[in-house]
């Protein structure tokens, strides 16, 4: 299995700077670089993180279902854990991408993953902000077309 990328770590913080603010940001990219792997269904991550489906013709879908192909191993995808009681979804920090070329593959790829909680007790951070409400769609993946899988 590869390792992350050094690229990895700070495209997943360039995203999570739009949620957060730079010390949160400090501290959930911090766990993230020594959290275990573990593996997740392309579907569940979709799910749980309220995302659509990117489209196979999508310029960065289509180099990962290249590499997978090939047979490259893929970098574990950075994950921060969403909410069921604040309905936070899960964020992917980095790697939304290879999760939607490895559910064209087989929705039930296990990928591998890093995840960590928003803080480091697990719980949502006094004034972090949040989506609040479930999202619309969020019971199942939606494909480019809007259709649920």
């Amino acid at each position: 299995m590869a390792a992350p990328q050094d690229h990895d770590y700070p495209a997943a913080a360039a995203y999570l700077a739009l949620t957060a603010d730079d010390a949160r940001v400090a501290d959930v990219v911090a766990r993230l670089k020594v959290a275990p792997e573990t593996h997740q269904k392309a579907k569940d991550i979709l799910r749980a993180s309220h995302l659509t489906l990117l489209p196979k013709d999508d310029v960065h879908v289509a180099e990962d279902l290249g590499k997978i192909d090939k047979g490259e191993a893929m970098s574990p995808i950075l994950l921060v854990r969403g909410s069921l009681k604040t309905g936070r979804p899960l964020e992917i920090a980095d790697g939304y991408h290879r999760v939607c070329a490895s559910y064209y593959v087989d929705v039930n790829t296990d990928i591998p993953c890093r995840i960590v909680p928003v803080t480091a007790k697990g719980g949502v951070a006094k004034g972090a902000a949040t989506k609040g409400a479930v999202a619309k769609g969020a019971g199942g993946v939606k494909s480019p077309d809007g259709k649920k899988k």
